[in-house]
């Protein structure tokens, strides 16, 4: 009960953080700010508590685990061996040869791409967004250029901002900030592969709290981006939504070739950074640890553990158990640098390893890592955007920053929103421990 209290209090904790460095105080819209904190609110209910909700989450986490079985097929005939998980066994019987992030989670990626596309071109996602996109014009009072580009949010990432590119030239400084931050606050399903193959063993629900973060990190990015940049102008697509203008292929067979070609650039592009954030940050270490070698007492330091020590405060706002909290509060640190998908696989070795041991724990992390909330986000977002809208490029660099605070405490809102409806016993609804 006490951990729970502590929830519901970090969110007004979160709020105040994002209020003090608002640009505009007088100018905030506290209809708008407490509308998504409302629907905030509701779509966490409606995931921990209504069995009716959490079937439809159930349903979909045994359809994306079954997707993901799919994609071995194609690694298996590339890879071999290579391709086959830990523990599991290939098509002829062969065993693994253990874990290989390239040869077993970049194909599930690239699949998942060309399924989304393919999805796309025979009109299934579309109808689903703008449903989204009316509730959150509506209820959050956005303008309807905003309500479809975070609505797309549930779906992909910095390709939420095509359906709207028209309209990008003419956004007002607090549209572009809300769109930016809902990119950053939330994960595209094409990475959702990823994250669910390094957790379905310790969460077997993995795949459908996942999409359920992603829904409710939403209405979190709006309040924050709402509070830290107040609109303070009239917006051009004010009280309707626009046409979606997204560029769609005109075959099946195009749509599916796209969709994998652009799995294939961002499976390279993680692997990329992947290589050289981790080179980087061992490098960092490297240099503290000679330093520190100079220090009273010779302290291990590690730019994950120094980040790790500044998350303590956010970690507790969530609620998480004193047990739990500096494993917790280093995972919130490495998202930071080293991104989610080397969080999440921390995330699963804790688990496995019993260094996380409390289900509520391993629940709230998931949830409160589930954003492009990182360093490097800074750059894919900013770096796209302005690739669209030129003539903003300046603007555009000089939101990136406080876009990715704000997206942060979006995200960690959401691991309060999942501390404080988490019930053990409702648990079985969502999964069995």
């Amino acid at each position: 009960m006490i951990e729970r209290l502590e929830s519901l209090t970090g969110i007004l904790f979160l709020m105040m953080l994002g209020w003090i460095f608002s640009e505009t105080r007088r100018a905030i819209s506290w209809k708008t700010i407490l509308s998504a904190l409302a629907l905030n609110f509701l779509f966490a209910a409606l995931v921990f508590l209504l069995p009716q909700s959490t079937a439809v989450f159930l349903w979909l986490n045994r359809a994306v685990l079954k997707l993901l079985s799919f994609s071995t097929q194609g690694s298996a005939f590339l890879f071999g061996s290579l391709a086959v998980s830990p523990g599991a066994q290939g098509p002829a019987g062969e065993p693994s040869l253990g874990f290989f992030l390239a040869f077993q989670m970049f194909p599930a990626l690239i699949f998942f791409s060309a399924l989304t596309s393919l999805a796309y071109r025979l009109g299934l996602i579309q109808p689903i967004i703008r449903f989204f996109a009316v509730i959150f014009k509506k209820l959050m009072r956005l303008s309807g250029a905003e309500a479809l580009s975070v609505s797309s949010n549930i779906f992909v990432g910095i390709e939420a901002v095509f359906p709207i590119r028209p309209y990008l030239e003419g956004l007002t400084r607090s549209e572009l900030f809300t769109i930016m931050t809902a990119c950053m606050a939330t994960v595209a399903s094409t990475t959702l592969a990823i994250y669910v193959s390094f957790l379905k063993e310790a969460l077997p629900s993995i795949a459908g709290h996942l999409i359920s973060a992603s829904v409710i990190s939403i209405p979190a990015a709006v309040i924050f981006s709402k509070l830290m940049i107040p609109e303070t102008n009239v917006p051009s697509t004010l009280g309707h939504i626009p046409a979606s203008k997204e560029k769609e292929a005109s075959g099946l067979m195009e749509a599916v070739t796209e969709g994998a070609m652009e799995g294939l650039k961002l499976a390279a592009g993680i692997g990329a950074l992947l290589v050289a954030v981790l080179s980087l940050v061992a490098l960092a270490n490297f240099i503290l640890q000679r330093t520190a070698g100079f220090l009273p007492g010779h302290p291990a330091l590690s730019i994950e553990k120094m980040l790790g020590w500044t998350m303590i405060p956010f970690v507790k706002a969530m609620g998480i158990s004193a047990h739990d909290l500096l494993p917790s509060a280093s995972l919130l640190g490495e998202r930071w640098i080293l991104t989610e998908v080397v969080a999440y696989r921390d995330l699963a070795q804790m688990a496995a390893s019993g260094l996380i041991g409390d289900a509520r724990t391993l629940v709230v992390m998931s949830y409160a890592l589930c954003g492009f909330t990182h360093m490097a986000s800074v750059a894919i977002f900013v770096g796209g955007l302005s690739a669209l809208v030129p003539s903003r490029k300046k603007e555009i660099a000089g939101l990136g920053f406080k876009a990715l605070a704000a997206a942060f405490l979006a995200t960690v809102m959401t691991g309060c929103l999942a501390g404080f409806f988490f019930s053990s016993g409702r648990m079985t609804i969502l999964g069995s421990w």
